[in-house]
């Protein structure tokens, strides 16, 4: 029986969070990757700490994209907007040992003869969407995001020079009968220039944060805490070190939906670990944008050089609109049997559309006209309509 009341936490950071440094910069050299070869591959970690930046990893593709790889991510840093004394775009020290791709790997992953390309991985996958946001996402985890997509915004327009990269948000909000009703709470945490207090940065980000929440969500019942360790000049890589991969719940569903473990950024698409978790997404939120269900849970299990999935779930979470053994049947199939190869030919993955993703979130985006983010679109609702 669902609950009639509860409230729910879900937290963001910003771009200039050292882990999202690191994944902005690994994403940035999948695309630099994918833009010399559409079929490179990619696994590349990335180690930022005060003045450092460290890659390594596997890799194929043309030998001369690792010589271009520094000017890439200083750009790509000079973009985020560090030029601190402990880490500057310009002035870190900048270390790669990409090196080859193991030859086992490649042989379980590439195609030859009679077998189709295989899973890059081991794993489980899950995909999640929910009708409570327009963007089909938990709207703990969508609010958190737009509060600092805004506060980034206001930052590099130069509306709100006070602000420096480093952020994190926390939304809880009152559910009843399974719908966001308010903001019980709102945590804020921002790096700031020096000189201010958090009484000044509370003044100073509340009425961006007043325009991403619904009107009435906040109340005279919410509380606030913002900067509540009191001061927040040094951030980035300079105050924490950062590495690829280690907000993965801020990347996905915000903990309201499972998650298989497994990092996407600096995975090339033949890694299911990020590929088939795009897949899932797009199809459950075509199965939710359909009207087939209020929410909707997908997995997707796989064995590393093997490529039919081994499993295919789905959870309409108690809707009876249609038998979910009914979408488990027909869902593969509309995406050419869920294989690797399918879900990349499918959403057009093998294109340089990753750094992007790297902050605020993979899913709940808009799809860009050069196919970013295209697991986003609603493309098969009228076929899971004629289905119900």
């Amino acid at each position: 029986m669902a609950r009639p009341s509860y409230l729910f936490t879900s937290e963001s950071v910003s771009e200039g969070h050292p882990d999202k440094v690191a994944d902005r910069i690994s994403d940035t050299v999948v695309d630099a990757y994918l833009t010399a070869d559409p079929y490179a591959r990619v696994a590349c970690e990335t180690l930022v700490t005060t003045n450092r930046i460290i890659l390594a990893g596997e890799v194929r593709g043309p030998a001369g994209v690792v010589e271009s790889l520094e000017d890439k991510v200083r750009a790509a840093i000079k973009n985020i907007g560090y030029e601190q004394e402990g880490f500057h775009w310009k002035n870190a020290s900048y270390d790669c040992y990409l090196h080859e791709q193991s030859a086992d790997i490649a042989m379980g992953v590439d195609a030859a003869g009679n077998k189709d390309e295989g899973a890059g991985d081991q794993g489980i996958m899950f995909g999640y969407a929910t009708n409570e946001t327009p963007e089909l996402m938990p709207a703990t985890l969508q609010y958190s995001h737009n509060i600092l997509k805004t506060l980034a915004a206001a930052r590099h327009s130069g509306e709100r020079p006070e602000l420096e990269p480093d952020a994190k948000s926390q939304v809880t909000l009152l559910y009843q009968n399974g719908k966001p009703v308010r903001a019980a709470s709102i945590v804020l945490s921002t790096q700031h220039k020096a000189g201010l207090t958090p009484a000044d940065i509370h003044a100073l980000v509340k009425p961006y944060i007043l325009k991403v929440l619904p009107d009435g969500f906040i109340t005279d019942e919410t509380e606030w805490h913002v900067n509540p360790t009191g001061n927040f000049v040094i951030g980035g890589p300079d105050g924490d070190a950062g590495l690829t991969g280690r907000k993965i719940i801020v990347d996905t569903y915000g903990g309201a939906a499972p998650h298989g473990g497994g990092a996407f950024s600096g995975k090339d698409p033949t890694k299911v670990d990020r590929s088939a978790a795009y897949a899932c997404r797009y199809l459950a939120k075509n199965v939710v944008a359909a009207g087939l269900a209020d929410r909707c849970t997908l997995q997707i299990g796989y064995a590393i050089g093997v490529s039919k999935p081994l499993s295919f779930y789905v959870d309409l979470h108690g809707a009876d609109t249609i038998d979910p053994a009914k979408l488990e049947k027909a869902l593969p199939e509309m995406i050419g049997g869920a294989t690797p190869r399918s879900i990349r030919e499918h959403l057009k993955l093998n294109r340089p559309i990753y750094a992007r993703t790297a902050a605020y979130g993979h899913f709940g985006r808009t799809p860009d006209a050069d196919g970013g983010f295209s697991w986003e679109a609603t493309d098969l609702v009228s076929d899971l309509k004629g289905l119900a």
